[in-house]
């Protein structure tokens, strides 16, 4: 086993870690506590977090997950680890199946859309933007969740299969 291989998967299993915990607290917190509030409050909140959530701390775990993966999937598998790299590998899969293919063809475009969308001065038309809103969008993050969840443990799997080599 080499450091770099072994490293790779660890920072892998971290940044899987950092997504699937991310992807939880909108689901068990977050999204329960928007929807606890006022519909103007929870759709001018969700409007703030999906502008600030593209930085340079989110896309390194988002974008990154995958890719450490597969590059220490490699890495194993040209060490004759198979079983380490198909771990991460599906690690991999999973996550991009799951969680940046779900974000891209359903989360993000329900952002998009709340975020042209101007505050309703009317309460009911604001509840209805938001429930219109939330439960879609909580749903396909729990969506999310599982799957960040599955990767994490398929990466944890991995690295359990790489002390055994």
């Amino acid at each position: 086993m080499t450091s770099l291989a072994l490293a790779l998967t660890i920072v892998t299993l971290a940044l899987a870690g950092a997504m699937a915990g991310f992807f939880y607290a909108y689901s068990m917190s977050v999204m329960w506590a928007l929807d606890a509030v006022d519909p103007k409050a929870a759709i001018a909140a969700m409007q703030s977090i999906n502008i600030v959530v593209r930085n340079a701390i989110f896309f390194p775990a988002f974008f990154g997950t995958p890719v450490v993966a597969l590059v220490a999937a490699g890495l194993w598998w040209k060490q004759g680890a198979g079983q380490v790299a198909l771990l991460l590998a599906l690690a991999a899969i999973v996550y991009l199946a799951g969680t940046f293919l779900v974000t891209i063809v359903a989360n993000v475009p329900m952002n998009e859309v709340l975020a042209i969308a101007t505050i309703p001065a009317d309460p009911e038309q604001a509840r209805t933007l938001w429930q219109d809103y939330s439960p879609p969008w909580t749903l396909w993050n729990h969506v999310r969740t599982v799957a960040s969840f599955a990767s994490l443990l398929l990466v944890g799997w991995a690295l359990y299969a790489a002390g055994q080599a």
